[in-house]
Order: C-alpha cells, then sequence, then structure tokens
C-alpha cells in the first residue's frame, strides 16, 4: 500500500485544491456573476457532455488499464497503444455525422422544457470529445504510474480556467453567451496539454497491427462502453432530467447541493487513480491475498476520512447555507441522500478496479445497464412527484442498489469483502461523535462556526484513531507527521 497511499495522498491534496477552486466558483461566483437561469444552463450542457463522454471514449480508458501490464514485449505493446489512440474515432466520426444530420431534433428533445438550451448541440459534443480524449491520455500516463499531473489537470485546471472566464464575465470582458463556447476551449486546451504530457511519458511509436488479443480487447471496449455510460448516468443524468421536467434554474440550485456532498468523493477519485491499475496488475497475477489486503485496506482508509467529511458537513450546513443566496438554500435533504450515496460508495474501496478488471467484467457491465435504466425510471417517476428533492431520492437509491449488488457479486466471485471489525468501530465512532456535536451550536458568525466546529470534530475523531491504532494507514501517516 505504499505507493497507494502516497500518490493517493498527494492525489487527494491535488484533487482538493481543485475543489477548493471548484468551492469559489459554485458557491461564490457562479452564484454573483450568473443568473440561476444560465447557471442552470452550463450545468446541463457539462452534465450532457458527462454522459456522451464513455461513448466516445469507446471504453478505451479502461482498457488500457486493464490489458497494458499484461504486454510483455515492446512491439506488442506498441500496436496495442496504436490502436487505443485510433478506437475512439469509430464512434466520434459516425456520432458527429448523426449529430450534423440531426441537429435540429436532438436540439428540440433537449430545449422541451427550457428552450434555452437548442443552441447548444455543438458545445455540448465538442466537450464531450474533449473529455472523452482527455481520459484516454491520462489513462496513457496512469498505466506508467503517473498519475499526479493528469489529477491536477483534470481536477484544478479547468476549475481555474473557469474562474477566469467568471471573473471575465463580471469584468465584461466576455458576455453569458460566450462563455461555455470559451469553456469548451478550455477543456480541448486541457486535452491537448494532457496528451502532449502522456506522450513525453511513452511516445506513441505506431505499428498498425492488431494485437493478438484484439477480439478480447474490442470486446472489453465495446462493453465497457455500456459500464462507462451506466456509472455516468448514476452520477449526472439527475441534472439533465431536471432540465426536462422543471425549470432551467432548479438545476443550478440542486447543483450547489450536489457539489457539497462531491466533496465527500474526493478521497474515493484520489484514490482510483492509483488502486485501478494497481488492481489490474495484482489481477494478472492472481495474487488473492493482496487483493482481499488492498480491498479491506482500501475501504477502511476511504471510509475513514469519507465518515469524517459527512459529518463534518453535516453538522455544519445550516451555517453553511447562511453564506448563501436564500433561493440556494433549500438543499438540506438533497445533501443527506446524496451525500449518504457517496459514503456508502466510498465503503466499497477498490471495488470497481477489481470488477472492471476481472474476467467476470461482462455480467456486472450488463447489470449497470440495468440499473442505469432503473436510475432514469426513478428519476421519470421522482422528479415530477417530488422535484429536486425527488431527483436526489432517485439517485440515492439507483446507488444503493448498484453498489450492493457489486459487494454481492465480489463475494460470490472472489470470496471477500471490504468489511472488517475496524470498519464497526469507525461506524460506531462517526455515530457518537455526530450524536455529540449535533447538539452544540456555537453563537458567532458561521465562517467561525464552521471553522470551530470542523476543528473540533476532527481533532476528537483523528484522536481517537490514532489512539486506537483503527486504521495502520492513518496510524502510519499520522506517526510520521507527529515525527517531523
Amino acid at each position: 500500500m505504499g505507493i497507494v497511499f502516497k500518490q493517493s495522498l498527494n492525489n487527494t491534496v491535488v484533487t482538493y485544491l481543485g475543489f477548493g477552486i471548484g468551492a469559489l466558483n459554485t458557491l461564490v461566483l457562479y452564484l454573483n456573476f450568473m443568473t440561476p437561469k444560465y447557471y442552470g444552463l452550463v450545468n446541463v450542457v457539462m452534465s450532457a457532455a458527462m454522459v456522451l463522454m464513455p461513448i466516445l471514449a469507446f471504453g478505451v480508458p479502461n482498457t488500457l488499464v486493464k490489458f497494458y501490464s499484461s504486454f510483455k514485449n515492446e512491439r506488442a505493446s506498441d500496436s496495442f497503444m496504436t490502436l487505443m489512440l485510433f478506437l475512439p474515432l469509430a464512434l466520434v466520426i459516425p456520432i458527429a455525422g448523426i449529430t450534423f444530420l440531426a441537429h435540429e431534433t436532438i436540439g428540440n428533445f433537449l430545449s422541451k422544457e427550457n428552450p434555452i438550451v437548442k443552441n447548444y448541440v455543438w458545445p455540448i459534443f465538442l466537450m464531450g470529445i474533449a473529455m472523452a480524449y482527455f481520459e484516454v491520455f491520462y489513462a496513457w500516463a496512469r498505466v506508467r504510474m503517473r498519475s499526479v499531473f493528469g489529477n491536477f489537470m483534470k481536477e484544478v485546471f479547468s476549475r481555474f480556467g473557469i474562474t477566469l472566464l467568471l471573473i471575465c464575465l463580471y469584468l465584461d470582458f466576455i458576455s453569458v453567451e460566450t462563455f461555455i463556447p470559451i469553456a469548451v476551449g478550455i477543456y480541448l486546451l486541457r486535452t491537448l496539454i494532457m496528451a502532449l504530457y502522456a506522450f513525453k511519458i511513452r511516445g506513441p511509436r505506431l505499428i498498425f497491427q492488431a494485437p493478438e488479443n484484439i477480439r478480447n480487447i474490442l470486446v472489453y471496449s465495446s462493453l465497457i462502453i455500456l459500464g462507462g455510460s451506466a456509472a455516468i448516468v448514476l452520477l449526472e443524468i439527475d441534472k439533465v432530467m431536471i432540465n426536462q421536467f422543471i425549470e432551467i434554474e432548479n438545476v443550478a440550485y440542486y447543483s450547489v447541493a450536489g457539489f457539497i456532498a462531491m466533496v465527500i468523493a474526493v478521497p474515493s477519485r484520489s484514490m482510483h487513480q492509483i488502486t485501478y491499475p494497481l488492481t489490474a496488475e495484482i489481477l494478472n497475477r492472481k495474487d488473492k491475498l493482496a487483493l482481499k489486503e488492498l480491498y479491506q485496506r482500501s475501504s477502511l482508509t476511504l471510509y475513514i476520512v469519507s465518515g469524517l467529511l459527512f459529518i463534518v458537513i453535516l453538522l455544519n450546513l445550516d451555517d453553511l447555507y447562511e453564506l448563501l443566496p436564500e433561493a440556494y438554500r433549500n438543499g438540506f435533504v438533497i445533501f443527506i441522500w446524496l451525500g449518504s450515496a457517496k459514503v456508502y460508495d466510498a465503503l466499497l474501496g477498490n471495488n470497481n478496479s477489481i470488477l472492471y478488471n476481472s474476467d467476470y467484467y461482462r455480467a456486472i457491465l450488463f447489470m449497470g445497464v440495468l440499473l442505469a435504466v432503473l436510475t432514469i425510471l426513478l428519476n421519470l417517476w421522482l422528479i415530477p412527484k417530488y422535484g429536486l428533492d425527488g431527483a436526489a431520492i432517485a439517485s440515492f437509491l439507483a446507488f444503493f442498489i448498484y453498489n450492493t449488488v457489486k459487494l454481492i457479486y465480489v463475494k460470490a466471485k472472489f470470496g471477500i469483502l471490504p468489511f472488517t471489525g475496524e470498519t464497526i468501530k469507525v461506524s460506531v465512532l462517526l455515530i457518537v461523535i455526530g450524536t455529540m456535536f449535533y447538539f452544540i451550536e456555537l453563537p458567532f458568525y458561521p465562517i467561525v462556526n464552521i471553522i470551530l466546529k470542523g476543528i473540533l470534530i476532527s481533532v476528537l475523531y483523528v484522536g481517537i484513531l490514532y489512539r486506537f491504532k483503527i486504521s495502520k494507514d492513518i496510524f502510519g501517516v499520522l506517526s510520521n507527521f507527529l515525527k517531523k
């Protein structure tokens, strides 16, 4: 776990830097420099591009990670990398043609409830391409165990670019109508920079010769399109569907609560950048003991961190909403549902990595597709009935069912669970500390209250973890820190 924890820690720092910039954008700049209508439009465009991204990528990011370590000579590896570089074009080109021919029809569908969306079909498509090829080049670097720069580009670069755009919007250097096209340009630039970095690590040596196992590669890539699409549908479809049923301003209100909940997922996103290729390597050498250890230790570490973030945010949510414009203050219930889903997701550790890199990926991908369909049906039912709370409930139910299915499947096929006795100890600790501080209300300005309560909760929580050595990884990091 040394390389995992070290790079995960670096990635966590980078990711939180990105989320800090994202918080500035989401909770301050967007709310003050852009109307809810256009802020909602920005979220719809980005979410629609995210839904499109795994299709345009043709499953290549996952395929790169799964198969790269299986090639034992340079020529075979170069042939594989060449295929990975050009494979997305097999879908990018025909989808571009469909977009060109059916532009009006697609625009009418997206703008059924909100006409403002109609003129943004091409920006959605171009942003989807930029996101897809960024993930390809990011995976190109990750298979060489170089994840930090790519994580910086993913989490920091694009958000900082948006910050600059929002400042330019405030200063009237750009108009709100040109904001999205320029944002698309930022995502395209990010992809270009990532490509140059990836090629610096391992330059492309083009060999247009099919790898020996090309059939397995293409089958896996095709199925990963389904799995990747299912995963993105679970994450992003709620905002797209809110646009289909109620005023687009509600997407902005929902996105603020969703961003707050997303903070809980930062440690998971950071750790998965390195556990994904490491899990693939362990599976390729069929080391069951190493797989079980990685599964349980990643689960415990992520649960400890995400659980702390959940209770700190939950117990400070009233003060946090006091700092926001009144229209954005009705997200308490949304955070509860979405935040709970993120904690459960963290509890599963590297479960996704195990499934997508194993020989059992076909079954779980089809399960993911069925659950993506279930997500859409739940949104169709709950959004018209309960509005934004309905979208949050639909997302929670979809995540809960999906993660439970994956948990059971890994247990059935590998005979391992992510839970240990320490998982129970952490759960009890979270409940006790959460209950204690629920009844404590500080009388100061909201920012002061948030800082003080956050420090008190964190010190008590981390102190107990350290005193009783509940996690080897957490204890090791804290011991090194205290020695220094």
